[in-house]
């Protein structure tokens, strides 16, 4: 059951710029979206994470985690609803460049000659994707930036985890629900955005986006990630990048430029190489 249960969150995640799109058409602005989206399934297992509770000395480390896991889902799904999800997709894939530093930097783990293929190409596809030669000209966007942001906090999000592995399950993920609400909740206020008026239909769609898709999309998640080989996993989470991007360009009508596609082509390659090298036990 892991394989399709990881298989099938990737789907979710792969198409969750939908809602976020379609909740935003109708006049509810993402950040409220993503705070009752996560929300809701902090409240629904918090029971879970009180039964469970960290051990003593971890309560930095869990908050951390609610940092750094609340800033990548609430960046990225603000990113998603306001940006390109093309755009977006491949640069928060760059997710695995980061957890590379990262890891050295923190864990001290060894950059290993696949480790550094994998490192320059990602740093290609980024060029590429940014633009090739015209990256000189023009600055990044504002959203270019948050999306690179979200990823660089999922990448140190798993080096926490990763320090932290004996953390339960469900405090873990009540941490990161909730921080990605506080964070939207902040991002409102950023904003100066009000609380939607919202009728029944509207109330009933963010409950499911809530409990229908993000809840079982990360307890999927978790589960298949829990079971499987590290290797195997992230290779296997990569089908979030493929649905994102060819849902975004045969549903949301978007384009896929020549840059973008050998950007995402280097991007999709420096993942599965360091996909490989964990899968390995960072030989090489």
């Amino acid at each position: 059951m892991a394989v399709p249960a990881l298989l099938g969150g990737a789907v979710l995640w792969g198409l969750f710029w939908w809602p976020l799109k379609e909740l935003n058409a109708v006049g509810i602005q993402g950040s409220f979206v993503q705070a009752v989206a996560y929300g809701l399934p902090a409240l629904v297992l918090l029971p879970w994470a009180l039964r469970h509770p960290p051990r003593r000395g971890q309560t930095g480390l869990l908050l951390l985690i609610a940092l750094l896991g609340g800033w990548a889902n609430a960046s990225f799904a603000t990113s998603l609803t306001t940006g390109s999800v093309v755009r977006v997709l491949l640069l928060f894939y760059l997710a695995p460049v980061w957890t590379i530093l990262a890891a050295r930097l923190f864990l001290g783990e060894p950059f290993t000659p696949l480790r550094l293929t994998a490192l320059g190409l990602a740093l290609a596809g980024l060029a590429f994707t940014l633009g090739g030669p015209e990256i000189l000209a023009a600055p990044p966007s504002a959203i270019d930036l948050l999306a690179l942001s979200s990823g660089l906090a999922f990448a140190l999000n798993n080096v926490a985890i990763r320090a932290g592995h004996g953390l339960p399950d469900a405090a873990r993920a009540v941490a990161v629900f909730a921080g990605c609400a506080a964070i939207s909740f902040g991002f409102m206020g950023w904003n100066n955005q009000p609380v939607p008026a919202l009728d029944a239909p509207h109330m009933l769609a963010l409950a499911a986006l809530a409990l229908v898709w993000v809840l079982p999309g990360t307890l999927a998640t978790f589960y298949g990630v829990a079971r499987l080989d590290a290797g195997k996993a992230a290779i296997l989470l990569l089908a979030e990048l493929v649905v994102g991007v060819f849902s975004a360009v045969l549903i949301g009508g978007e384009t896929l430029s020549l840059q973008e596609a050998v950007g995402g082509a280097l991007i999709l390659a420096a993942a599965v190489i360091e996909a490989r090298t964990e899968s390995t036990g960072h030989a090489a």
